[in-house]
C-alpha cells in the first residue's frame, strides 16, 4: 500500500510518499480502506517532533487520526462491524495512522459514516467534533438555556462547537473570529460575533456560563471578568500548569478550569452522525489536498488560519 511516512522529525518536507505493508489487525480490530483523512494541530506537533516524550522515536511513522473509509476485512472478535461498511474513526494509536491506504481500527472507536456525507466530509469529523462535544458537554456540563463564547470559532474544533453548543441546548452563543468569517459563524448558529482584531472578549460587559478556548491563548485569570459566579474555563491546551489549576479550582466554589484531553469514542461518533444525518450539524472544509501531497496540507494548517478543516483524499 501507499503511505506518507516519516523517518525523523522536523519539516513538512520530512514526508515520504512511498510503500508499505498492510497492518495487520487483532481480534477486536477492522482493517479499513482509507479513502480520506483530515490534518489536526496534534498531527504536525508530533511532525515537529513536539510530542516525542509520547511518541519516542518509532520510525518509520504513519501520523493521522481522522479515518473515512469502508471495512475489508473484521477481526475474530469484531461483532459491530461487518466488511463492506463504511466507517469513520478517530485512531487510538499513540501516533495515529491514518495517513496511508489502509488502517487498523479498534471496534470501539469506530461508527457508521453518517449517510449524508461524503468520505472527505466525514473525514472531518472525528477528532474535531469529538473534541468539541466532549469539552461542551463533559467538561463544560452545558445545560439548557446557558450562554457560551467560543474563542477561536472558526477553526476545526470550533466549526464543531458552535453548532454542537446551540444542538446541546444553549440560549446564547458567542463566536469570537475574524470579520469576515462572521457570516459562516451566523450560518453555523451563532448569535453573536466578536471581531478579535477589534474586541477583546475577556474586557466586554457579558457574562457567560462556558468560556471555550479553543485558540488555548487566554487564561482563567483573563475570562474572570466575564465568566458566570459558577462558570466553566475549558482550554484544549494540556500544559502541566493548565493541569494544577483544574485540580485545585475542582475543590473550591466558585468558577471552574478544565482541560479538554479527547477520549476516542465510538459512541460519540454515532451520536454525531445521528445529528449530521438530522441535518443540525455539519463539516467546514477549507482545502483538500491528495495524500502524494500531505506536506504541502501540513503546510497549509500549520499557518494557522484554515477556516473549518483541511481534509487529505486518499
Amino acid at each position: 500500500m501507499k503511505a506518507a511516512l516519516i523517518h525523523r522529525y522536523g519539516a513538512p518536507n520530512v514526508f515520504q510518499y512511498t510503500d508499505l505493508e498492510r497492518p495487520a489487525i487483532e481480534r477486536h480490530q477492522l482493517l479499513v480502506k482509507v479513502h480520506a483523512s483530515s490534518v489536526n494541530p496534534i498531527d504536525w506537533k508530533m511532525r515537529q517532533g513536539k510530542l516525542k516524550l509520547i511518541t519516542g522515536n518509532r520510525f518509520p511513522m504513519v501520523l493521522g487520526f481522522d479515518v473515512a473509509g469502508e471495512v475489508v476485512e473484521v477481526g475474530e472478535a469484531v461483532t459491530r462491524f461487518q466488511r463492506g461498511d463504511q466507517i469513520y474513526a478517530r485512531l487510538d494509536q499513540i501516533t495515529g495512522g491514518a495517513y496511508a491506504d489502509y488502517a487498523a481500527v479498534s471496534e470501539t472507536v469506530a461508527a457508521l459514516k453518517p449517510t449524508t456525507m461524503t468520505y472527505e466530509e466525514a473525514a472531518a469529523v472525528p477528532l474535531a467534533a469529538m473534541t468539541a462535544l466532549q469539552a461542551l458537554r463533559d467538561e463544560g456540563k452545558l445545560d439548557v438555556g446557558q450562554t457560551v463564547l467560543i474563542n477561536g470559532a472558526s477553526g476545526g474544533v470550533g466549526t464543531y462547537a458552535v453548532q454542537l453548543a446551540k444542538i446541546l441546548g444553549a440560549a446564547e452563543v458567542t463566536a469570537v473570529c475574524s470579520l469576515k468569517n462572521g457570516g459562516l459563524m451566523k450560518s453555523l448558529g451563532a448569535d453573536r460575533v466578536i471581531d478579535y482584531t477589534q474586541q477583546d472578549f475577556t474586557q466586554g460587559s457579558s457574562h457567560y456560563d462556558i468560556v471555550f478556548d479553543v485558540v488555548g491563548n487566554r487564561s482563567l485569570a483573563e475570562c474572570k471578568s466575564v465568566l458566570q459566579p459558577n462558570g466553566v474555563y475549558i482550554t484544549t491546551q494540556p500544559y502541566p500548569s493548565n493541569y494544577l489549576q483544574s485540580f485545585l479550582t475542582a475543590f473550591l466554589p466558585g468558577q471552574k478550569y478544565k482541560v479538554i484531553l479527547l477520549r476516542s469514542k465510538g459512541s460519540d461518533l454515532a451520536y454525531l452522525a445521528e445529528q449530521i444525518e438530522l441535518g443540525k450539524l455539519r463539516s467546514v472544509i477549507d482545502r483538500t489536498y491528495p495524500l502524494s501531497d500531505i506536506a504541502a496540507a501540513h503546510e497549509y494548517s500549520e499557518a494557522e488560519h484554515t477556516i473549518g478543516k483541511v481534509v487529505i483524499t486518499i
